[in-house]
């Protein structure tokens, strides 16, 4: 089984990085690794001396191993973007091992600097996203299977379920070097500091006393 998953995310990664759309800036050097000792703040990071890159500045490990579930939602990502691959600066990819346990989610979140693609290694996946106002908000959703692969397109709403009775595992592909993640629930309810309870009973048409007993959950 983990030579198989091992297998399947070395040759999605090289499909992926030949292929792929970046929404970042493309490079203007053969690579820029990321010097992340450098003060200097820029839209990135700095590049480092090329004469000081090595080979480790390309590589990371761990993707063969599962991150620890988290028993709230059944799910857990395991991320391998610029701030633990430094060689992916300017580059514009990145890419994740997400694991679900039976009925576990990866709940409703959108990617502000990148469309995903997922593969799915092991198990069945419902999985969707949602389009803009502009386009009245509709539900694009699929069961995946072994195999099956899905996109979902930059900024848009989206997640995955595992419908399935074993544990399912899939990776995913992101056109940033750091896509960004922003969960719908956690932004809404558990903001530091609060979003006002009587803006969030007008935006959900429901009581205060049930947002005020929401947002104590985050």
């Amino acid at each position: 089984m983990a030579s198989k998953i091992l297998l399947s995310l070395a040759l999605f990664a090289a499909a992926c990085s030949s292929i792929a759309l970046a929404s970042d800036p493309s490079p203007l050097q053969d690579f820029c690794v990321a010097d992340k000792e450098n003060p200097v703040k820029v839209n990135g990071f700095v590049c480092k001396d090329p004469m000081h890159v090595n080979a480790n500045d390309f590589f990371a490990s761990g993707l063969q191993t599962p991150a620890d579930i988290k028993k709230d939602v059944g799910s857990a990502v395991k991320t391998v973007n610029v701030d633990n691959l430094p060689g992916l600066n300017t580059l514009g990819i990145s890419m994740v091992r997400i694991d679900f346990v039976p009925q576990g989610i990866n709940p409703p979140h959108t990617h502000p600097r990148a469309t995903e693609i997922l593969t799915l290694l092991e198990g069945t996946l419902l999985v969707g996203f949602v389009s803009s106002n502009q386009d009245g908000n509709r539900l694009f959703s699929k069961v995946l299977y072994k195999g099956d692969v899905f996109v979902f397109p930059e900024g848009m709403v989206h997640f995955q379920q595992n419908v399935g009775y074993e544990n399912a595992v899939a990776i995913a592909a992101l056109s940033s070097q750091n896509a960004g993640v922003i969960t719908i629930a956690n932004t809404v309810f558990g903001s530091k500091p609060d979003i006002p309870i009587d803006i969030l009973a007008k935006a959900f048409r429901t009581h205060a006393h049930i947002i005020a007993a929401i947002q104590a959950k985050f």
